[in-house]
């Protein structure tokens, strides 16, 4: 009972001790400060736990006083921590407000939703808004500017037409662009207005002058100021001058006609407008003056090759010092001669074989003596020397080779003349033939078949 008793009287003093101090939190006007927590990572707040925080702040915020100073403390003075604190925790007098529905925190959640609009529409600069604007004007028609209009970059139809809607009714992308299109220099503005597109009835105007008339600049400007109310502000006679031109030349006039396509079933080619075409009015005039530097640089040409011509066989001398390889040099039994950039092979037989040898395989012309051989074979060919005079190679190995540029497949023969090039897997050699040796054989031949 004594136990009871004491729990009892503490429980009433504890309620008394609170009730006393919020009289006192409530009678100065403070509120007291609302427990948060001190981790880095806090928990995100649902939509329910979002609204009773929002009604626990309206709630705070109507008991507080409507006016009047915050108490002050009856001890020492406060501190400046518990100063900002205070003034933190001191908030402005406002009317209870009801509590927002979860759908409202969405809608505020959601309020960034123009800044992406205007973000995708990046790609569209002021002076593209400025000339599509001006062209849609002059023209109603957006078909006619997605064909006719040259932008900073290609845009489609449908991205034209959204654009355009967007000016006309987003207030916010319409704001934006004319805020971008007043900072543009009016130089720019000058050049972007004098590529906008002329109208209908502008070139309606323009096709009333004739096409075998020569108009002149006052024609035009006397066009442009009896009807200023039809061509665009930024008009000037050069311009209206240059458009007419190009309609005259596309045969766009009034007093123009288009020949027609033949009738049936006769489709006109290109073979037959060129039949058409008459060779007398497409010749330039003639130049007398070019004709005559065309004959003096022609007679300079033949001049130079006649002179190199006589002294060919200076050089032929001179070449055959440096090589070391000249006519005297064969001797009565080498019957040709494969030679290469940095050896030479003697053929004193009537067969030789090419290729590379091996410690197994044994040849005549040994061709990894020029130069790298790993793509030949080591039987590559045979060379043979027939009856008649003819030198013949035959190709045995795995790979083409080539004879003055034509390739010989592996399994076929060719005929080797006097200075034919050899090609074998990227080494070259030429052929030279003992002339002098090679008639004696073949008139022993010419004999031996004589009864």
């Amino acid at each position: 009972m004594e136990s009871l008793l004491a729990s009892a009287s503490r429980s009433e003093d504890e309620d008394s001790s609170a009730g006393h101090k919020r009289s006192l939190s409530q009678g100065s006007g403070l509120i007291p400060k609302r427990r948060s927590s001190s981790r880095f990572i806090k928990r995100k707040k649902f939509d329910d736990e979002l609204v009773e925080s929002s009604l626990a702040k309206s709630t705070s915020r109507a008991r507080g006083p409507s006016g009047g100073e915050p108490a002050r403390y009856s001890g020492s003075e406060p501190s400046s921590s518990e100063k900002k604190k205070v003034c933190k925790t001191v908030s402005a007098p406002a009317p209870p407000s009801p509590a927002p529905s979860p759908s409202v925190t969405k809608r505020i959640k959601k309020s960034k939703q123009p800044l992406q609009l205007t973000k995708n529409l990046g790609r569209w600069k002021p002076a593209d808004d400025l000339l599509l604007i001006n062209t849609v004007l002059q023209t109603n028609d957006l078909q006619a500017v997605h064909l006719g209009v040259k932008f900073s970059c290609r845009f489609t139809l449908n991205e034209i037409k959204e654009r355009w809607y967007a000016l006309l009714y987003d207030p916010v992308i319409s704001k934006l662009a004319c805020q971008a299109i007043r900072q543009l220099h009016p130089e720019v503005i000058a050049a972007i207005q004098s590529k906008v597109l002329f109208s209908k009835a502008e070139e309606q105007l323009l096709s009333t002058i004739i096409s075998t008339s020569q108009p002149t600049l006052e024609t035009f400007q006397d066009l442009l100021s009896k009807h200023p109310e039809v061509f665009y502000m930024s008009r000037t006679a050069k311009s209206l001058q240059v458009h007419w031109q190009l309609m005259k030349q596309y045969y766009l006039l009034e007093d123009q006609t288009v020949q027609p396509l033949p009738k049936g079933d006769q489709v006109l080619n290109f073979s037959d407008a060129e039949d058409m075409l008459d060779d007398s009015k497409l010749r330039d005039a003639r130049d007398e003056v070019l004709e005559h530097e065309l004959t003096v640089a022609d007679r300079r040409q033949k001049r130079e090759i006649r002179q190199l011509e006589q002294e060919l066989h200076r050089w032929q001398v001179l070449v055959d010092s440096i090589t070391g390889m000249s006519s005297p040099d064969f001797d009565t039994q080498t019957l040709a001669v494969l030679r290469g950039r940095m050896v030479r092979y003697l053929m004193r037989s009537r067969e030789i074989t090419l290729g590379r040898a091996t410690k197994d395989n044994q040849i005549d012309v040994d061709l990894s003596l020029e130069g790298p051989a790993w793509k030949i074979s080591r039987k590559q060919g045979v060379i043979k020397l027939k009856n008649n005079g003819d030198f013949f190679i035959a190709n045995e190995g795995r790979r083409a080779l080539y004879i003055d540029g034509r390739p010989v497949l592996p399994g076929s023969k060719w005929k080797l003349n006097h200075n034919s090039v050899v090609e074998i897997s990227g080494l070259r050699f030429v052929f030279l033939i003992n002339q002098d040796l090679i008639s004696l054989i073949k008139a022993e031949a010419a004999k031996m078949i004589q009864p």
